[in-house]
């Protein structure tokens, strides 16, 4: 093996190793921006409106921890769902959640992000200060992040200090206590399930 192909070995191995390192040691705020931006991408092309809700969809699944989520959101009546039940929900609960944000936060008209910073609540969680600026309209986002190995996902966001998880959390209890699991299964496999076309403002 000559010299240069020995070096140009080298020196690619090296850029491999400081990528991955970097992407390991990215704080909560860095790993919230590289989404975000990455969504700026997304809706800025020229994909057609559900080619960019597909391409959100899958770039959001490795961000938002929906399952966390999703636990919260049933908060006492988790254990009054089947083990079936319950990944059904998930699953459900899952595509409830991206389309609500994704409709609520990232498909503005030409929107803008603000990093306002980053505050470690323990070793393992902190909260990402954002804010979606549009033309006519400032809000402000908070993530509550959970580091997971060496990356941090999303457990909840707050709207202008609402969590949309003790929202979600208000309407489950309020259709639990009224109705039973299956009803709301049937409902929501309705609305999320394949084909649904659910309001991200109605569970």
């Amino acid at each position: 093996m000559n010299h240069t192909l020995r070096l140009a070995l080298a020196l690619g191995y090296v850029t491999c190793v400081a990528t991955a390192y970097a992407l390991a040691a990215a704080g909560p705020l860095e790993q919230t921006r590289t989404t975000l931006e990455r969504t700026r991408t997304i809706i800025d092309s020229n994909q057609a409106h559900n080619e960019q809700l597909t391409a959100l969809s899958a770039l959001l699944r490795t961000f938002l921890d929906t399952d966390t989520m999703g636990r919260a959101a049933l908060d006492r009546h988790w254990s009054a769902f089947s083990p079936a039940q319950q990944k059904e929900f998930l699953s459900l609960f899952r595509e409830l959640f991206q389309r609500t944000y994704v409709q609520k936060l990232l498909l503005f008209e030409r929107p803008d992000f603000g990093y306002v910073g980053e505050r470690l609540l323990d070793a393992t969680t902190a909260q990402v200060d954002t804010k979606i600026i549009t033309p006519r309209d400032e809000f402000a986002v908070a993530y509550r992040m959970r580091r997971e190995g060496d990356r941090w996902v999303a457990t909840d966001i707050q709207i202008e200090e609402l969590s949309l998880t003790t929202n979600f959390r208000r309407q489950l209890d309020r259709l639990l206590t009224s109705g039973s699991v299956t009803d709301v299964l049937d409902r929501m496999r309705k609305k999320y399930g394949p084909g649904g076309k659910g309001s991200e403002d109605d569970l």
